[in-house]
């Protein structure tokens, strides 16, 4: 489950404590019987599909919470929750968990047991799974879920269609969690569970409107107090723009986030798919355009164009909740607006292979990689993202890089080991930047592991694809960080460490930085490449024309002072790669000097100009390089070539070499 942005990113040493990361210190709650249920080892998956309930069942429960005023569901009976995490014990049993301390006393927590975030994600599994088997269970457990979410909706006065977060174990709402979540009380303004609400109502409808037409008259009804809630809060502000460092960002962005936007237009596209009326379809649309303004960077330039994630900083990248290019593509196609497909082309086509090059979907590239954990919420908007766009935008290459995605549950990891166990239905909460699995389970790795395997159920061949690639060893070359703090120093240069290594938006890597006053010159020792790189500082780029310049040795000059306009950013000024040229296949040393004030530099980012991702024979081959290259592969096997955008220009036998479009991916496969 997420929190808002600015509790995740409020350094990436926070970042642990929300938004389902793996960290012990995430949640404190009761030891032993406790904490509810445990689940040893449950049943294997049917006829040997990959997704499997059991565990998703187990995290799910039952309440009757007291009347309040202003919440009411469809109905009568208990309510069907989820509980929030579920802890590994020593014996490997899993025992139910919620958020924050736990008080016996009161059998309370200080966020709750159940929250709206999961409950709506967890209803959008089971709808799927529905759809998919037109199984009586899940269709029964969407039932149930749909309508606890349905009671966490506030229904009347001032906050009325936004959404309550937390329930305790007894059912009682806490719209005020421990630590502070925001809005604050949670139902006060527009939010995450809000926008992820609409997806899950959105899905709902579509799914019900012909197997339940009564309960799917109940969730429009809701749905559209939803549409009143973004109508008056949000939507309001369609057309205006916000500055951003210079940047002109969309006003009307839910909690200013294209992430949070992005699951909300996924509910959009399902209810106007199903016949919602035109105000629906207008939400739809505005929303779209919001989320593709944000597109960013190019061929070269960072972030290599993604979608941004967050409207109020240009240097933040995360991969969890980045469903920016699924949400366009199924935009795209009930909107019937192709505009919408080309910067959702660029993230899976041209971002996304060069992400799994420098290892995979980590938690925040802040704009160097600081936060290198990889969690299934990430995975899944990766592999959603390609298929996704793929099937709107015909472009089937991005399905052969969606099998190098869904290894990663497989083994493709850094930890090299499975994510996700199809026997029991667990997917672990994720794999920290040294490797180390956290085998918790919680709700969010549970739901976004199993959306993953539904789509993988959909297709055998790139299941088989994903999993005979996961059985082969991972050699990477792709993106390398070397902390400015490395260097030698000229005399007058200096480390700095401020206070937070968390500027508001961004985040210093390592958290320092190095000063060069005028005169100040910095050398780096590098690792050795056969691939020329390409050269990004991460520097601090200020709105002040008086501020210096640095020159590097390979041949670039950057204007400290070209920042634009802070606007609505937390921080003035803001870090950013900026190119510098390209490294010469044998250099090991970069050097450079700064001719005046505030030219701060925070690491380096080295790109090879080929990039690339082998698992066995298997390869990704990725290029920021200006001519077509033909590269050696590692095994005979046949290449497929494609442009800038994902078209295939050629497949042909690699007999030791592969051709590489400028911009372009390629895959090769044995």
């Amino acid at each position: 489950m997420t929190v808002s942005r600015r509790a995740v990113l409020g350094g990436s040493l926070a970042v642990a404590a929300s938004a389902g990361l793996p960290a012990a210190t995430a949640v404190a709650g009761p030891s032993g019987a406790a904490a509810g249920p445990v689940s040893g080892a449950a049943g294997g998956s049917a006829g040997g599909r990959l997704v499997n309930l059991a565990h998703l069942d187990f995290l799910g429960d039952f309440v009757s919470p007291p009347a309040v005023a202003g919440h009411s569901s469809y109905g009568s009976g208990p309510l069907r929750v989820l509980w929030t995490y579920a802890d590994r014990r020593a014996d490997g049993s899993y025992a139910r968990i919620g958020g924050g301390p736990y008080d016996p006393a009161s059998d309370t927590y200080g966020q709750g047991a159940f929250n709206a975030d999961d409950i709506a994600r967890a209803a959008v599994v089971y709808l799927r799974h529905y759809r998919a088997r037109r199984d009586a269970h899940s269709r029964s457990a969407a039932y149930g879920l749909l309508r606890g979410l349905a009671y966490l909706q506030t229904t009347s006065g001032p906050n009325a269609g936004n959404v309550v977060l937390w329930m305790q174990p007894d059912g009682q709402l806490n719209p005020s969690a421990e630590p502070v979540e925001l809005p604050d009380p949670s139902d006060s303004g527009p939010s995450y569970w809000l926008a992820r609400t609409v997806w899950a109502l959105g899905e709902g409808y579509e799914v019900f409107r012909t197997v339940d037409p009564a309960f799917a008259r109940f969730l429009r009804t809701r749905l559209e107090l939803a549409l009143d809630a973004l109508d008056r809060q949000v939507l309001v502000r369609y057309g205006s723009w916000n500055v951003v460092d210079g940047r002109r960002v969309p006003a009307w962005l839910i909690v200013a986030g294209a992430d949070a936007t992005s699951e909300a237009v996924l509910g959009l596209t399902a209810y106007v798919r199903a016949g919602a009326d035109r105000r629906a379809r207008r939400a739809l649309a505005r929303f779209a355009e919001a989320v593709a303004a944000i597109s960013a960077g190019g061929i070269r330039e960072w972030p290599f164009r993604a979608l941004l994630p967050w409207g109020e900083s240009i240097s933040n990248w995360h991969a969890w909740g980045a469903q920016m290019p699924s949400a366009l593509a199924v935009a795209s196609t009930v909107l019937g607006d192709r505009r919408l497909l080309v910067p959702a082309l660029g993230d899976t086509a041209g971002f996304t292979p060069l992400l799994l090059t420098a290892g995979g979907p980590d938690n925040g590239w802040l704009p160097a990689p600081v936060d290198r954990t990889q969690i299934a919420y990430g995975v899944d908007a990766r592999l959603q993202g390609l298929l996704s766009v793929a099937a709107a935008g015909d472009r089937p290459g991005l399905r052969q890089v969606a099998a190098f995605v869904a290894a990663w549950y497989f083994g493709a990891n850094r930890a090299g080991e499975p994510m996700y166990d199809a026997a029991t239905g667990r997917t672990y909460d994720g794999i920290s930047g040294e490797g180390v699995v956290n085998r918790n389970s919680g709700a969010e790795s549970t739901i976004h592991g199993l959306l993953s395997m539904l789509a993988l159920d959909a297709d055998a061949g790139l299941a088989r694809r994903a999993r005979t690639l996961a059985a082969s060893q991972r050699v990477l070359a792709g993106l390398q960080v070397v902390e400015a703090e490395s260097a030698r120093l000229s005399s007058g240069a200096s480390v700095v460490t401020p206070p937070s290594a968390w500027t508001g938006e961004s985040q210093w890597s390592n958290g320092s930085y190095v000063d060069l006053p005028a005169g100040g010159a910095a050398e780096w020792t590098l690792p050795a490449s056969a691939e020329r790189r390409l050269v990004l500082p991460v520097v601090d780029l200020v709105p002040d024309r008086t501020a210096g310049r640095s020159t590097w040795s390979t041949g670039g000059v950057i204007d400290h002072g070209s920042g634009g306009p802070q606007g609505v950013s937390a921080a003035p000024g803001a870090l950013l790669p900026v190119a510098a040229g390209v490294l010469p296949a044998a250099a090991t040393t970069l050097t450079a000097r700064s001719t005046g004030p505030d030219v701060r530099v925070d690491a380096l980012l080295l790109l090879p100009l080929i990039s690339r991702l082998q698992l066995g024979g298997n390869e990704l081959l990725v290029s920021v390089d200006r001519d077509t290259r033909s590269v050696p592969v590692a095994r005979r096997g046949t290449a497929y070539s494609y442009t800038a955008s994902g078209v295939l220009h050629s497949r042909r036998r690699a007999a030791g070499r592969a051709q590489v479009l400028p911009g372009g991916f390629t895959v090769v496969l044995t």
